[in-house]
């Protein structure tokens, strides 16, 4: 005996009313496979920062640490770029910038604060390790320009960063 054909489509309201769908979440919220990319590499560059910041914590109050996926800002003529200090850069892109104090446009004070852009430091990293060291020597690039002082007064053993600048 042949089965009748379903007439109506099954959709996913059906299926979770049934009890067939998705019954809680994927991973459990403290297991590092829930974490997306963004997260990981937060908690990388806080970690990278951790030992600066330890370091030179008083002079370092008034600073501010951002993620930003890509840079807002470009190269005119990317053949002949030159970046200012505040800018640490792969040739012709940016993998971060260091932002000073100032007054926004509504006239409030605003603070120091680097930022550094995800997806140039990412893509030039070969494996996680190597992402770790760029994002480290990046951030010893910033904090010296900050404080004015040179990169290997707080990290001696710094590697170059290769095409910097």
């Amino acid at each position: 005996m042949a089965r009748a054909r379903r007439t109506t489509p099954v959709s996913s309201r059906t299926v979770t009313r049934r009890g067939r769908g998705i019954r809680g979440p994927l991973f459990p919220h403290d297991l590092p496979a829930r974490k997306s990319r963004a997260e990981k590499f937060d908690l990388l560059v806080l970690s990278a920062f951790a030992p600066i910041d330890a370091q030179w914590h008083d002079r370092l109050t008034k600073l501010d640490l951002a993620v930003d996926d890509v840079p807002k800002i470009r190269a005119r003529d990317p053949d002949s770029v030159n970046w200012p200090d505040e800018v640490v850069a792969d040739g012709p892109v940016p993998l971060s910038r260091l932002v000073p104090a100032g007054i926004d446009r509504r006239g409030a004070a605003t603070r120091a604060r680097i930022v550094l852009f995800r997806r140039p430091l990412e893509l030039r990293a070969e494996d996680p390790d190597d992402l770790t060291d760029l994002v480290h020597d990046v951030l010893v690039h910033q904090v010296a320009t900050y404080l004015g002082i040179e990169p290997e007064v707080i990290d001696p053993e710094l590697g170059d960063l290769g095409d910097e600048n």
